[in-house]
């Protein structure tokens, strides 16, 4: 059976949604399994393997949904690649707190806006991309980590705290990027919030969340 073509700048645009995603799906996977060897306990190396193949089997459903609507799912990805690099280059964790810190809130800030883009889709892929973005498990134990952590040694927060920062500013930074870069994606944006007060909104909706997951963490300033 021969796949669908490509044949609207809607269609172009929701490849690259979900060529963003697939990507960051395959670099949550091998992120996660990296992280796992940094866990001091057994328990944490097992919790975070899970979290790993939940990953990758997003990212099989994500593979599968581009080829299905026609696109090709290593051509999808591969605009998206040397941004999502270039983060997580600049920001790799030196201790296991730090990478726990990392996945809840630089992946949290990045969910959060995917899920404000899917509210513009057809109700299949929004379905799909709430899916992908549904939590592994990953924000709980995060939480619970970091906060035991820093009941112990309350000057572990100060640090945490400016590491999020820092991770807030780098995840901004490659985001305006891959958009900026991406007209597709650009016109989605703009063509679902109605104009620039919307997307002006959409962003203090991002922003309100990631200050209340800071709260939540126990980093906020």
């Amino acid at each position: 059976m021969r796949s669908p073509t490509l044949t609207s700048q809607t269609d172009l645009a929701v490849i690259d949604l979900l060529g963003v995603l697939a990507y960051g799906e395959l670099t949550a996977f091998d992120r996660l399994a990296e992280d796992a060897r940094l866990a001091p306990t057994l328990s944490g190396r097992a919790a975070l393997a899970q979290m790993a193949a939940a990953e990758i089997g997003h990212y099989g459903l994500l593979h599968r949904q581009i080829a299905e609507r026609g696109g090709d799912p290593e051509q999808a990805m591969a605009p998206f690649v040397t941004a999502i690099d270039a983060f997580h280059d600049s920001t790799r964790p030196s201790t296991w707190l730090e990478g726990l810190v990392k996945a809840y809130v630089g992946d949290g800030l990045a969910a959060d806006f995917y899920r404000e883009v899917a509210q513009f889709l057809d109700p299949d892929t929004k379905s799909l991309v709430l899916e992908v973005l549904a939590d592994t498990g990953h924000a709980d134990f995060a939480v619970r980590e970091v906060r035991a952590a820093t009941a112990t040694d309350p000057a572990v927060a100060g640090r945490l705290a400016l590491w999020a920062r820092r991770l807030v500013g780098e995840a901004l930074t490659q985001s305006q990027r891959v958009i900026a870069e991406r007209d597709g994606l650009a016109e989605l944006i703009v063509a679902g919030t109605g104009d620039l007060s919307g997307a002006a909104a959409l962003l203090k909706r991002i922003t309100t969340a990631h200050a209340l997951r800071m709260q939540t963490l126990g980093l906020s300033t």
